[in-house]
């Protein structure tokens, strides 16, 4: 600690000093006309006589990675947006009382630097300053050079510091900014609208989890951070929006794991005149587009395993997949005492108050998620768990519904849209009994939202699918919080 506030002390000295030579240490003058990749790319293939005899000066602005001084002569790295690039600088190309000042630049400052190009002894493409400007000072110390940002914490809390030690780390987030880009322009491409619904719901719908609750003063009422978008993107279908989806954020109140964020993205999308059939084929469509773009190949590994987008994925039904995976007689699913006697021998608890449906979802969450590895539609959801999705006209019990699981975690949700107004408020009031017994809690209906379906919702198809989670797999991440910038912890770190 002592350590650190010496080196805060030292660096506070160096800027009073500059000010006091009438030196703005956060000067914001320079104009960065180049970057380092457009000169490493103008010259990469040149001779060393075609890349002297180029007269072009070039404007680069950076944060200083190293510095290797000489006397009168200085090499320095420079990184900005766009990658790395040596500068080299001369107290008799610059002048003396420049190079004076160039003294107090220290690892980790910005600078601009002004100058052609040139080849060193060893290769090395370098600009030859033939001026520099002190941009910002920086006052604490970057993370070690060779071994960078270690601990996993910091990098987290200080996300900024990651993306200074570690390239790989800002390679991730500038993935992820190109995945969402290429998911939205899929979308556009195939004319969708891109909208924006409200954050704060006065009723918390749209997904069966626990809401964020805040208050209005002026209002004086409760409301909630929104669960999901679902109804109000459904209430542009209503109003004529046949084509609608919305990226932004979500927000649930529960735990934290390597798949779970507090606040997490989702892309909601929904398409009047279609069927969850017609979703799966769209979003086969999406996640190869996706990933050829972004890698070049349908196979990528994640995590030591080759994952392998390539068309037919596999599909199973709810009950298939439970049966297989438990290594249960599927036709033991019929009989309710029977399915509870497999839930309980999986160590899942049962109060006696939940429907069949319910109990043959949590052992196929139980024992068949994680196996399925490779992209797989599971389809036919109960209609006990599936409240907003339409029934299935052979097998009403099951609903016209699929999650996509990829690499044994969920990543896309999606059914045939209920539109029949009677039918959604009978499953609302199913819902509503059923949280009553097992949680003690009342369940509010959406009585707006049923108004709207009054008003007729054409046949409709929607999906959700985690932006965090979709990322982690196409950047090989083991954690969700290594894809979000900035993960919810603890204001403090936990005392030993």
């Amino acid at each position: 600690m002592d350590e650190k506030r010496d080196f805060l002390q030292v660096r506070t000295q160096k800027v009073n000093e500059l000010k006091e030579n009438g030196i703005n240490p956060y000067a914001n003058d320079f104009k960065a006309l180049h970057t380092s990749q457009l000169v490493t790319e103008l010259f990469k293939d040149k001779e060393k006589e075609e890349i002297e005899a180029c007269e072009d000066i070039f404007s680069i602005a950076g944060r200083v990675m190293s510095v290797r001084s000489f006397g009168k002569a200085a090499f320095l790295h420079i990184r900005d947006r766009k990658g790395l690039i040596q500068a080299y600088i001369q107290k008799n190309k610059v002048g003396t009382e420049s190079y004076e000042i160039f003294k107090r630049v220290d690892i980790g400052d910005f600078i601009g630097i002004k100058g052609r190009v040139f080849l060193t002894k060893s290769d090395e493409l370098t600009i030859l300053a033939d001026s520099f400007s002190f941009l910002t000072k920086t006052l604490r110390p970057l993370p070690e050079k060779w071994h960078g940002l270690q601990d996993i914490e910091t990098r987290y809390r200080q996300r900024y510091l990651d993306l200074i030690s570690n390239q790989d780390v800002k390679k991730k987030f500038l993935a992820r900014a190109q995945i969402i880009t290429l998911l939205r322009d899929f979308l556009l491409n195939r004319d969708f609208v891109e909208v924006e619904t409200p954050m704060m719901h006065p009723i918390p719908g749209g997904a069966a989890a626990e809401p964020f609750i805040t208050h209005h003063n002026s209002l004086n009422t409760d409301l909630y951070l929104r669960i999901a978008p679902e109804l109000y993107l459904k209430r542009l279908l209503v109003g004529g929006i046949e084509r609608v989806f919305e990226i932004n954020r979500n927000f649930r109140n529960e735990g934290i794991s390597t798949q779970h964020n507090p606040e997490f993205t989702m892309v909601e999308f929904y398409q009047a005149y279609a069927t969850y059939e017609d979703l799966m084929h769209m979003t086969e469509e999406m996640f190869c587009y996706i990933c050829n773009e972004l890698h070049g190949t349908l196979k990528i590994m994640y995590q030591e395993q080759e994952l392998d987008f390539s068309s037919p994925w596999q599909k199973l039904t709810l009950k298939e997949a439970a049966a297989k995976y438990a290594n249960i007689d599927i036709s033991d699913f019929d009989d309710l005492e029977k399915t509870r006697e497999h839930a309980k021998k999986l160590g899942i608890e049962i109060t006696g108050h939940e429907p069949l449906g319910k109990i043959v979802t949590e052992i196929f969450e139980e024992a068949a998620e994680k196996e399925l590895i490779q992209p797989t539609f599971v389809t036919h959801y109960p209609v006990e768990v599936s409240p907003l999705a339409r029934a299935n006209e052979q097998f009403p019990s099951v609903t016209d519904r699929f999650e996509l699981f990829i690499a044994g975690r969920e990543i896309a949700n999606a059914f045939s849209e209920l539109n029949d107004p009677a039918d959604q408020r009978n499953r609302f009031m199913k819902q509503a009994e059923t949280k009553e017994k097992i949680d003690g809690e009342p369940f509010q209906i959406d009585e707006d939202f049923l108004t709207a379906l009054e008003h007729g919702m054409p046949p409709a198809a929607g999906e959700g699918i985690g932006i965090d989670r979709l990322v982690m797999l196409l950047t090989d991440s083991p954690s969700i919080r290594d894809v979000i910038l900035f993960p919810l912890f603890r204001s403090e770190r936990p005392k030993n």
